[in-house]
């Protein structure tokens, strides 16, 4: 068969505060053991020390992320796609839409049952030339029910180094490559995902022997294309011997499809995934609009003469326990509202407050009287910071997906860097919400009775 289808053409804010703690450790250690052993005479200091040493052990390691389990078996992917489309089924009720689940579910079968014969894809970049489909069928005679597929040549100038979709379900890969590499086939390698079962057959000309280049193109590959190189100079009679451990592999058919279908499944569930956070921040953008202004509403009804966490802690309880349906978290109210509170603090600490208060001014120029209403400001500002700290706790959440208890520890290292990246996201939007604001005020305005 061939294929016919046309081709388609560590953060640096966590190391530089996590220097200043290191350093800021051994300065209190080499001082807190001059104290000790010089200046009090307090015998053991050097226990003091190695207790210290621990601490500095402690803050001196990496920040964990959490991180998705993938399943290791067929079944195990069957079951994690299956809790994806109950999240869609939720959403279709929650948002009203229709036709979020069904073609997804189609589509999940149609991989559940998928059994087609063992398919191998031969491709090559545009210039290359492919074993004749005699010579391959004769090379890998042997292999029953074999799908030979010859694709079309892949393009040595593309917008978009993506792989065809053609080749997405073939079970595995014979790349031709010719001896030396060019820049084009190594971004095409650079593209292929890891747990692809590709080789790659070198094809050197004949006047060239393969030998010389292998040496510097391995130090040019990643390793995991170590084992996977396959020099062939061009010969026929050569073809069978060279592509043995290709047979090999396709011998071992249901190994080989029970893998395909594996890494089918996981591409579905990273899709999957993208279309589900997408749904979720649409929702949750009506939420935070709506949450913003009641918080704003309520410390412009008692204005209290500095912002604090309370005015934000209005809209956070009626904000947070939607949000946990939407990211469909299982956490309790408690923790669900400790993790507002430390992201509220981080927020203040990092002078969210002060900073939109300056900015707003400078943005929303509204109209005079609207600004000598008590609170009018004090009220966007709460607006303003509930909106900070609601996408950071989205962002808390997407990173939470499928926790069934978040480490509120490793909250308190991250708050900091994720109220920074949401106040930056915020920030570049802020003329957006200065016209929120502005019509906001002018329909309180026409509210208040004269």
């Amino acid at each position: 068969m061939q294929l016919i289808r046309s081709l388609p053409l560590g953060d640096g804010t966590i190391t530089s505060g996590l220097i200043r703690r290191v350093l800021l450790s051994v300065g209190v250690i080499g001082t807190g053991q001059w104290l000790l052993s010089e200046v009090v005479h307090v015998p053991g200091g050097g226990l003091g020390v190695a207790a210290a040493a621990a601490g500095l052990w402690w803050l001196s390691r990496p920040p964990k992320q959490p991180s998705f389990r993938e399943p290791a078996s067929l079944k195990g992917w069957i079951q994690r796609c299956e809790e994806v489309l109950n999240q869609f089924a939720e959403l279709e009720v929650a948002l009203g839409l229709q036709g979020l689940r069904s073609p997804r579910e189609t589509e999940l079968r149609r991989i559940e049952s998928f059994d087609a014969p063992i398919s191998l894809g031969v491709v090559a970049t545009e210039g290359s030339a492919l074993p004749a489909t005699l010579e391959l069928q004769q090379a890998l005679a042997g292999v029953n029910s074999l799908d030979l597929c010859l694709a079309k040549p892949l393009p040595v100038t593309s917008t978009s180094w993506c792989w065809p979709d053609d080749l997405q379900e073939l079970d595995v890969l014979l790349h031709v490559l010719p001896l030396p590499l060019r820049a084009a086939d190594l971004l095409w390698l650079d593209q292929l995902p890891a747990d692809r079962p590709v080789w790659l057959l070198l094809h050197s000309s004949a006047d060239r022997s393969a030998e010389g280049h292998l040496g510097a193109l391995r130090c040019q590959l990643p390793e995991q294309w170590h084992q996977c190189l396959l020099p062939w100079s061009g010969a026929a009679i050569e073809l069978r011997g060279v592509l043995q451990p290709v047979r090999q592999q396709l011998l071992s058919a249901e190994r080989v499809r029970q893998g395909t279908r594996q890494r089918l499944l996981s591409n579905l569930h990273r899709c999957w995934q993208a279309d589900l956070e997408t749904l979720r921040r649409e929702r949750f953008r009506l939420l935070l609009q709506r949450s913003q202004w009641i918080v704003a509403g309520v410390v412009i009804a008692s204005p209290v003469p500095s912002l604090d966490l309370l005015a934000v802690a209005v809209g956070n309880g009626l904000m947070v326990k939607e949000m946990a349906t939407i990211w469909s978290c299982p956490w309790s109210s408690e923790v669900l509202q400790v993790v507002a509170r430390q992201l509220g603090r981080a927020a203040l600490a990092q002078g969210v407050v002060e900073l939109s208060g300056q900015a707003l001014l400078g943005l929303a120029k509204l109209d005079g009287a609207s600004w000598i209403a008590a609170g009018a400001m004090q009220g966007l500002s709460a607006a303003y910071l509930t909106r900070v700290v609601g996408v950071s706790m989205a962002d808390w959440m997407a990173l939470n997906a499928g926790v069934t208890e978040p480490d509120l520890e490793e909250l308190k290292r991250q708050a900091p860097l994720l109220v920074a990246r949401a106040a930056e996201q915020e920030r570049l939007d802020l003329a957006g919400f200065a016209q929120q604001a502005r019509e906001w005020i002018q329909d309180r305005n026409r509210c208040t009775p004269a």
